[in-house]
């Protein structure tokens, strides 16, 4: 539990302050005044400062923040800073600076995969019948399957690929099968009884009914060079943008359970339990949380980047910013959105802790 607590707040305060040093970086360079590069969260322990800005660790190790001048559409600007106010900023410029914090996510998320490739190879989808993860409580668990182990034949018919095998159990409908069974140099038969489990799709969807052993494809490790490792992490980034969108259009569809959505506590396991397998596994898990926070960042709800990012777009279209109490009001309900979407992933997360030990 202590090292899951420290993985993940090692995992969450890197990618939430690199999402603040996207929005500062960018602040800089457009010419708007920073008053404070804060890693971290309460009261200041120690820092310096260079020009105006005042750079300090402060107490919470959670992320970070950046403090611009006349950040508040309501706060006072003294004349000799009307220039490098925030506000005063052409809308190209505001929007460039919003867009950045998500932007920093993404980008970290690009270099992380394409890292995990340079270093480790790409892991694909096994050739063979191979059996990858063998899952808990399966009939797979109860006869002896291992992962590794290589499956020859369903009832005495070859299967060569995968997806031989899959058909195979799945038209066994809950019938015996015998699996012969290639564990390194020994061969062997195993007598299974497949179990009948909702069939869903990568998105949660329930598509009806499929008998499984519960088993997962292998992988095979491939070796992929620089240039190519560039491309993939590409491609690997766009692919988690993209379901991530379509995960979120399907749960607000009713289409994706609620109780699919996880908290903090889920993601604490998690990060322990990718960094007990190593840097492989942790870099990639970073690079998936960085995509959802850079994605989900910019969904259109006051109080979140996207929200600000749609405040623009009606100022362009009105041509002048929208009003202060809109906006306010907004804001307000941005807030108790994102409160209660947070403590209802909670609750799913307790619930899920309460079922596993009962």
């Amino acid at each position: 539990m202590i090292t899951s607590i420290v993985a993940a707040i090692l995992v969450l305060g890197f990618l939430i302050l690199f999402h603040e040093l996207g929005h500062f970086v960018v602040a800089k360079r457009a010419g708007v005044g920073v008053l404070k590069f804060s890693i971290g969260f309460g009261p200041r322990l120690f820092g310096f400062r260079i020009g105006r800005t005042d750079y300090v660790i402060s107490a919470i190790p959670l992320g970070g923040f950046v403090k611009m001048v006349g950040e508040d559409p309501e706060e006072q600007v003294a004349p000799q800073d009307q220039m490098v106010a925030f506000q005063q900023q052409p809308l190209w410029k505001r929007m460039a600076i919003v867009v950045a914090g998500p932007g920093a996510n993404i980008l970290f998320a690009f270099v992380a995969f394409t890292l995990v490739f340079a270093i480790f190879g790409a892991r694909v989808p096994s050739d063979t019948a191979k059996v990858g993860a063998v899952i808990d409580n399966m009939p797979a668990v109860a006869v002896g399957l291992k992962s590794g182990d290589v499956i020859t034949a369903v009832n005495g018919v070859a299967v060569e690929k995968w997806d031989k095998l899959s058909e195979a159990i799945r038209a066994s409908e809950g019938r015996s099968v015998t699996l012969s069974v290639q564990r390194g140099e020994e061969a062997q038969d195993i007598q299974v009884t497949p179990e009948a489990k909702p069939d869903k799709n990568m998105f949660g969807e329930t598509l009806g009914i499929a008998y499984v052993i519960g088993i997962e494809r292998g992988l095979d490790q491939e070796d992929v060079g620089p240039l190519a490792a560039v491309g993939m992490g590409a491609k690997q980034t766009a692919w988690w943008m993209q379901t991530l969108v379509l995960s979120v259009a399907k749960m607000f569809q009713g289409r994706i359970p609620a109780k699919d959505i996880g908290g903090p506590i889920l993601i604490v396991q998690a990060a322990g339990q990718q960094a007990r397998l190593g840097l492989e596994y942790l870099l990639h898990f970073m690079a998936v949380i960085s995509v959802n926070l850079g994605v989900l960042n910019l969904l259109p709800i006051p109080i979140l980047d996207g929200g600000h990012f749609l405040f623009f777009i009606f100022e362009a279209v009105l041509r002048r910013p929208l009003d202060t109490r809109h906006r306010e009001i907004a804001q307000q309900v941005g807030l108790v959105l994102l409160v209660s979407l947070m403590a209802f992933a909670f609750y799913n997360d307790i619930a899920r802790v309460v079922h596993g030990w009962g």
